[in-house]
């Protein structure tokens, strides 16, 4: 048996899913950097209070790779966003049709149907 999937209105029959999906990426968008910065934040307290030069230099130079980590997993989702609003496919109102309306939905939970 053969499904046919409607690409034009894949989005609104699936947007259950798609509201789950940006649920999820909204829960790592949030959790995952903070989970870097105190992770980061234990091992620069365990480097300090070994009094170890060493260690601690190590230690900052890792809390500042996991900041910068923790800033590109929170603006990833917007950066995709931003460039599939601009590259994707559009009717001629200038609302997003097809896989771009589907992925707008996920990453910025504008899951309306137009």
């Amino acid at each position: 048996m053969m499904f046919l999937i409607d690409a034009k209105n894949f989005c609104t029959d699936a947007k259950d899913l798609m509201e789950f999906l940006h649920t999820i990426l909204v829960i790592f968008k949030i959790v995952i950097p903070v989970l870097l910065i105190i992770f980061g934040m234990i091992d620069l307290g365990k480097a300090v209070v070994a009094s170890d030069e060493k260690a601690i230099k190590t230690a900052t130079s890792s809390l500042i790779k996991k900041l910068i980590a923790a800033l590109v997993i929170f603006f990833l989702p917007t950066i995709v966003s931003a460039i599939i609003n601009l590259t994707g496919q559009k009717d001629d109102n200038g609302n997003n049709i097809g896989s771009t309306a589907c992925i707008k939905c996920v990453t910025d939970g504008n899951c309306e149907s137009k």
